[in-house]
């Protein structure tokens, strides 16, 4: 699987260390680079990767506008877009998680260079994943976003009934069937719907079909939404 990158970040040495680092995979090819959302853009028109790595605080027009314009001008071409954040605490995700991107990942010292949780093989994964119409939310991310969201399993939930997050969250889940969880979860852990489709022994439809009923059951924009929700009931 050769999968085609455009890789937009304004600083130039980080572009340089995920180039390198993506250089590592023989499957994944740089083909366009940018310093800006605007360039960023029309060099996702004019090369039509299969992947469009964007860093969130890009000038000029930012990731997550980039990945909007993306995403709508694809002119039936397949390009799927991964927001690079700078770490996991970036004020920018809250909007990001329903702006139509389906990988959320890491380039600070943890993500990108290599240490701590997912390090080098985190990047790649994602954006294989991503590249295979899978969705990918790096882990520290996740955790960050739901303890941002307020409230886990210690706080008592008194603001709700009682009811922390994950126990909502539970609730929620608990109306979907049996078949709908094991999708949700294989999803949330980033597998594209073929490669749910051989675990699971379906037919790639009956595994959209039941991800479309998920959405549905959920009240989620898209499946980073429904990982988040995934990863607070525990089934990721």
């Amino acid at each position: 699987m050769n999968i085609r990158v455009l890789l937009a970040d304004d600083e130039e040495t980080v572009r340089a260390g995920v180039r390198a680092l993506l250089a590592a995979d023989p499957d994944v090819e740089v083909v366009a680079e940018a310093a800006d959302g605007r360039t960023a853009v029309e060099l996702a028109r004019a090369h039509r990767p299969d992947v469009a790595l964007l860093a969130l605080g890009l000038p000029r027009l930012d990731g997550v506008a980039a990945a909007e314009e993306i995403l709508r001008a694809r002119d039936g071409a397949e390009t799927a877009v991964a927001l690079l954040a700078a770490s996991a605490g970036d004020a920018r995700l809250g909007r990001a998680l329903g702006c139509g991107a389906t990988g959320f990942l890491l380039r600070d010292g943890d993500g990108a260079r290599g240490s701590g949780d997912g390090g080098p093989h985190e990047l790649l994964a994602g954006i294989r994943a991503v590249a295979r119409g899978g969705a990918f939310l790096s882990p520290r991310i996740a955790r960050h976003a739901l303890a941002a969201a307020g409230g886990d399993e210690r706080d008592g939930g008194a603001a709700d009934g009682g009811l922390s997050r994950g126990a909502r969250a539970r609730a929620r889940t608990d109306g979907l069937t049996t078949r709908q969880r094991e999708v949700l979860a294989l999803v949330a852990r980033g597998l594209a719907p073929a490669d749910v489709a051989r675990r699971l022994h379906l037919v790639e439809d009956a595994v959209r079909g039941h991800m479309s009923a998920v959405l549905d059951r959920l009240g989620a924009e898209n499946r980073v939404q429904a990982a988040l929700v995934a990863y607070e009931a525990g089934l990721a």
